[in-house]
């Protein structure tokens, strides 16, 4: 038989993902999969290759010091929406915006850079560049740009802020309906302001944006965001906003490739039509090209494993379901009702497709859990059932009991609560409730499994710096903050695991990754700084050193 190569990675702090497991110092890579992991010796004998570093029949044994650094699994990104975040890379950033002046200036300057460009598109605004009681107004960005369309998206990703002639391109008129879930937000004389929230963001911003953008413009977005992962340590994805659109571009690289930069989990996004027959049809449609896609490219690189429902909206637009009015007195409703939301899950769930639940507020969340025990009660028990509810920042305590019993994943995003963030969550919330978000600890204490992740684009997609929110509940974007409520913060090993073997349960894919052991595939990231040993500071602005996919090298750090 012809000779394979290995390698051995050595001198390293090497967290095989299990947080109970203490570190190995070497590990070996062979054909793609993890040959072994422990001291040098025991991987040397295991890689046939003794003190001299190679041995008969073996073939040839490379060895490569890492000269202490700490390595993990790979971080498997536990929400992302992949094309959204390559295109954000190119957009006008205003996540450190501190003012609506400051907004206007930076696509001012982006007009006067780009004469050519047929509109401005920006991500990432803040509510608290707001003085109290006051919205954002097409007006206000007429002022700095009028000639062409202007989009921008908040940095929750639900509502968006446009001018005067973006809304005459999307032919938005005072005689626009809302859409089911969404709001186009309208003055006293019926005319729409240039802000439009939840799925009247998504249907007619999205939409149009959708219909101006080419292949290539998607190509191009997708690879921005798979090198973008791998330079920060992601060799997995768990995608959270897909459709048509999203699919044809990966198929181009399929087609083109044969594979993925790395392995993606796809759920695919059900839009709420106040229809139910609408909605079951699109359930089988989403089913029916689950099988085609495996059947077509098999499920190493692409997997649509489930359907996403959007229950609610945001906290920071008062637009979460709550089970409170917050401090202005709104009370909005879910975005899927329970007539609907119950009888289109237990349809996904009979179809094997994994639901994956946006419940921000306490209130969604519960119909989070009413939709999964329905599934329990009308399909019975399964054990891969593995559904799982997305970000859970204001929680019930009695929610977090029932995600216990029911085997529920709990999906959260530590930058989501980076300080910086937070002032205008804690002030429309007004109440205890303004203290008592994102409780990792009380998930922790009731035994939940925790998968983590960013959702980027509307937060850093950096692991480094989500990895250091977890661990300090401080920010990382104003280092002068205060930590919210530090009591709930991560141990290193916990967090690290909740970043990899617990991302890659959710995924239905913890018996090939998010974990260093034999047979796994080689998919693991070499630090810059190590949180086991070093201070959390240190991991701010990092990248990693090295990442692996199948034991090849991805990406490797310039020095």
């Amino acid at each position: 038989m012809p000779s394979t190569s290995t390698t051995i990675y050595r001198n390293a702090v090497v967290f095989t993902g299990d947080a109970s497991v203490t570190p190995r110092e070497s590990f070996a890579v062979r054909d793609g999969r993890i040959l072994a992991a422990g001291d040098l010796d025991a991987v040397r004998l295991a890689a046939g290759a003794g003190d001299a570093g190679s041995g008969p029949g073996s073939g040839p044994v490379e060895e490569v010091d890492l000269g202490g650094s700490l390595v993990t699994p790979a971080v498997w990104e536990g929400h992302a929406h992949m094309l959204m975040l390559g295109e954000a890379l190119s957009k006008v950033q205003l996540r450190d915006a501190t003012t609506v002046a400051e907004v206007q200036d930076r696509i001012a300057a982006a007009r006067a850079a780009n004469p050519d460009a047929p509109r401005i598109t920006g991500v990432s605004w803040r509510f608290d560049i707001f003085e109290a009681g006051e919205r954002p107004t097409a007006a206000m960005l007429d002022a700095a740009v009028s000639d062409v369309p202007v989009f921008l998206d908040a940095n929750d990703l639900h509502t968006m802020w446009v001018n005067s002639a973006a809304l005459e391109a999307m032919g938005i008129t005072r005689d626009t309906p809302d859409p089911v879930g969404g709001e186009i937000e309208r003055d006293e004389n019926g005319d729409a302001t240039g802000f439009l929230l939840e799925t009247a963001a998504m249907q007619y911003g999205w939409g149009y944006l959708d219909t101006v953008s080419t292949d290539e413009d998607r190509d191009r977005w997708l690879a921005a965001a798979f090198d973008a992962y791998l330079e920060t340590g992601v060799t997995g994805a768990s995608e959270m906003s897909f459709g048509h659109a999203d699919l044809a571009t990966y198929r181009r690289i399929l087609d083109r490739e044969g594979r993925l930069p790395f392995p993606v989990n796809a759920h695919w996004i059900l839009t709420a039509s106040g229809d139910l027959e609408t909605d079951l049809a699109e359930v089988a449609e989403v089913a029916r090209i689950r099988d085609e896609v495996a059947a077509q490219y098999g499920d190493e690189w692409l997997r649509i494993v489930g359907v996403k429902f959007i229950l609610d909206g945001v906290i920071d637009a008062c637009t979460a379901a709550m089970r409170a009015p917050y401090a202005n007195g709104a009370l909005p409703g879910p975005i899927w009702e329970r007539e609907f939301a119950l009888p289109v899950a237990v349809a996904a769930d009979a179809a094997g497709l994994q639901l994956a639940l946006h419940a921000i507020g306490d209130e969604a969340s519960t119909i989070a859990l009413d939709m999964v025990q329905e599934c329990i009660r009308v399909n019975g028990p399964r054990a891969d059932r593995r559904a799982r509810v997305e970000h859970l920042e204001s929680v019930a305590d009695d929610t977090i009991a029932r995600m216990a019993a029911l085997g529920v994943t709990a999906s959260m995003q530590p930058v989501h609560c980076d300080p910086a963030v937070l002032d205008n969550w804690q002030a429309v919330l007004g109440d205890e409730r303004a203290h008592t978000g994102f409780p990792w600890h009380k998930f922790r204490e009731a035994g939940v499994t925790l998968a983590l992740g960013t959702d980027a684009p509307t937060a850093p997609h950096e692991a480094p710096d989500n990895l250091f929110i977890a661990l300090t509940a401080k920010s990382a974007l104003e280092q002068s903050r205060e930590a919210y409520q530090p009591e709930r913060v991560f141990t290193p090993a916990q967090a690290l695991e909740a970043l990899t073997l617990g991302t890659a349960y959710a995924t239905k894919r913890e018996h090939q990754l998010g974990r260093i052991a034999p047979g796994y595939r080689a998919n693991a990231v070499v630090w810059t700084a190590n949180p086991l040993a070093d201070a959390p500071e240190d991991l701010l602005g990092t990248a990693a050193a090295l990442t692996l996919v199948d034991g090849e090298v991805a990406h490797r750090r310039a020095e």
